[in-house]
């Protein structure tokens, strides 16, 4: 009995020994990364080291902005990747690459839920968008990206609520939508691009009021761009699609 429970110890102790070795050979492989998925940290230093994007590492990009003349009124553009090209990871050069955008305003000097007569409208006349690229060998800069429209002919909702002004886009009851929008190849030493977005608006200076200001509400959306010769891949998506 005695010897059986001394060889059953030193069987014990002889796994044990083999499995602290194993792990330590398994920590060095993940220390060294060698095969094993790439941390979060290393994943975002790769990706400050092609072109620092919001829009990128979070899969969306949404900004809050104030202008003056508009003291309390919330700006939104919200840019998300859509279905045909939803993973911002694989991003390439060559290849259409696809996003949707919405923008709208709020009345933060009302709560959310007060009544919409209380609030401010705020009205969007045109809306534009530029584009440039960054290139690693400052080569040519492209414009793979353009759009300048009268918002309410553009619009996803075919009638939007909409005076001489242009269309509502105070929340709740308006928002400017759009779908789809197409990114263009460029050159293979692309490493990012920057989409420029001015919006003109008509900003009620009180609400009930008959009195308007005009105002530009800007905003840049850095978008990085994957080192490849591949084409950037694009699934077919139905046309109501997002």
């Amino acid at each position: 009995m005695s010897h059986r429970s001394a060889r059953g110890r030193s069987a014990s102790r002889t796994v044990a020994l083999a499995l602290a070795a194993s792990l330590s050979l398994a920590g060095c492989g993940l220390l060294d990364n060698g095969g094993s998925e790439p941390t979060p940290a290393e994943t975002e230093t790769a990706l400050e080291r092609v072109y620092d994007s919001q829009f990128t590492r979070d899969g969306t990009f949404q900004s809050h902005i104030s202008v003056d003349g508009a003291q309390d009124i919330d700006f939104v553009y919200t840019l998300y990747p859509t279905k045909s090209t939803p993973r911002t990871n694989e991003w390439y050069p060559r290849g259409k690459k696809y996003f949707s955008f919405t923008f709208q305003a709020y009345d933060l000097a009302r709560d959310l839920r007060d009544p919409f007569r209380t609030k401010r409208k705020v009205y969007l006349q045109k809306i534009k968008v530029t584009s440039r690229t960054i290139t690693s060998g400052g080569g040519k800069t492209q414009k793979p990206y353009k759009l300048n429209a009268i918002a309410k002919n553009i619009t996803f909702d075919p009638e939007p609520l909409s005076t001489k002004y242009g269309m509502l886009i105070t929340s709740p009851k308006g928002a400017f939508e759009l779908r789809n929008q197409a990114i263009t190849s460029t050159s293979l030493d692309t490493r990012g691009i920057d989409l420029m977005f001015t919006a003109t608006v008509w900003i009620q200076t009180e609400a009930g009021g008959s009195e308007y200001v005009q105002r530009e509400v800007k905003q840049t959306v850095p978008i990085a761009i994957f080192e490849s010769e591949e084409k950037t891949e694009v699934a077919e998506i139905p046309v109501n699609a997002n």
